[in-house]
């Protein structure tokens, strides 16, 4: 039991650090301003995608070192796509945790993660999907410095201009 006490206090005070160094980041605003990100999820998501602009070439290179992306084959008349399992798994695990938080406040999360699971998809392939559309608006605030912000947000945008006609 002591060990398990010892453990819970180690996570705490863990848990207590990532908090202070995100908000102590340049970057940390960005990934605490999305939506159900959390304090700790925010700060292991910037911890894995690092503060280097140079080092990616866009969001799909960034989707891809998280293992959200597909990897697809073809050869002639074969094609086949199937899941990344060569990938950093800390990163992929953190982005799949935020994703399936924020479709239950962002309505156009829960919009995609629907869309997904209509087209036969599995509660994890659509919570893959909607990450790798999430780091695709999370590139374009940490490009600009801007924390996420919703009415600037096309997609989300559109989706409640239908809402709203």
């Amino acid at each position: 039991m002591a060990v398990l006490r010892t453990l819970g206090s180690v996570k705490k005070d863990l848990d207590r650090s990532a908090a202070t160094h995100l908000n102590e980041h340049p970057d940390g605003h960005i990934f605490a301003s999305l939506p159900r990100s959390g304090q700790v999820s925010a700060a292991q998501i910037l911890a894995e995608w690092g503060d280097s602009r140079d080092a990616f070439d866009g969001p799909d290179a960034i989707a891809a070192l998280a293992g959200i992306a597909p990897v697809t084959k073809a050869s002639g008349k074969h094609h086949a796509v199937s899941y990344r399992w060569a990938c950093n798994k800390r990163f992929r695990q953190a982005l799949v945790t935020f994703a399936d938080n924020s479709r239950h406040e962002s309505p156009w999360a829960a919009d995609i993660y629907q869309r997904a699971r209509a087209r036969g998809m599995d509660h994890p392939h659509a919570i893959r999907v909607l990450a790798r559309a999430w780091v695709r608006v999370i590139y374009r605030c940490w490009l600009n410095h801007e924390p996420y912000r919703p009415e600037l947000h096309g997609g989300a945008a559109r989706f409640n201009a239908t809402l709203a006609a």
